[in-house]
């Protein structure tokens, strides 16, 4: 059953996060106009907070699951280094003669 949870991609691409954030900003704008205009037309508050909410809602649905479409352009990692050398390495700083205090 846990296995089943392991298989749902949970990453988002720099570019997908710009587009969620670009789709969460614009549904939640013209959510505002247009539960304001409604509510200004029909002098009831509630009805712009109830429009509100649900362009909250619908954008929360759209933009926060990592849908395929915000995957598109994956980052390519630079590949693991191998160590040298097991010993450590000092630091110019530490090879050089130590002033005696007076």
């Amino acid at each position: 059953m846990l296995s089943m949870f392991k298989t749902i991609p949970t990453h988002m691409d720099y570019k997908g996060q710009k587009l969620a954030e670009q789709i969460f900003q614009g549904i939640i704008l013209v959510s505002a106009v247009i539960g304001f205009v409604y509510g200004l037309i029909i002098e009831q508050f509630g009805w712009t907070v109830y429009i509100v909410l649900a362009g909250f809602a619908v954008s929360c649905v759209l933009t926060l699951p990592p849908w395929p479409m915000y995957r598109k352009n994956p980052l390519s990692w630079q590949p693991v280094l191998p160590e040298i050398s097991a010993e450590p390495v000092q630091k110019p700083q530490e090879s050089l003669k130590k002033k005696k205090h007076k």
